[in-house]
């Protein structure tokens, strides 16, 4: 899937791993964020992905020319995990909107763990 971006000069258009990782450093970049995680659908297992691997822990689906994101995190032991996925959800939504100029409709997150 890319993303189409009409203008009054042309059209822009914006591949799906481009925005897949726009996506994974923003949400890194938060406090209290420690991974992304992957869930494989087969065995239910959740895997530890590092930062290159941001991709994995998120997906996108483009509905009526706006972004559904979903975002697979794991959390730091200690901090409210309600704050830190507010701070998420505002950040991913202010990077994407700002750096690729596409709507962002809503943004989930899955807490996969808490790490120590």
């Amino acid at each position: 899937m890319e993303c189409k971006i009409k203008n009054d000069i042309g059209t822009i258009y914006i591949s799906e791993d481009v925005m897949l990782k726009v996506v994974g450093y923003a949400a890194l970049e938060c406090y209290g964020i420690v991974a992304m995680s992957s869930k494989r659908a087969k065995d239910g297992i959740v895997e530890w992905l590092g930062r290159e691997n941001l991709s994995r822990g998120v997906q996108i689906r483009l509905v009526e020319d706006q972004l559904d994101v979903d975002l697979y995190i794991i959390v730091e032991y200690g901090v409210s995990v309600a704050e830190v996925c507010k701070t998420i959800v505002e950040v991913v939504r202010y990077k994407l909107e700002s750096m690729t100029g596409v709507t962002v409709r809503r943004v989930n997150i899955s807490v996969e763990g808490i790490r120590v």
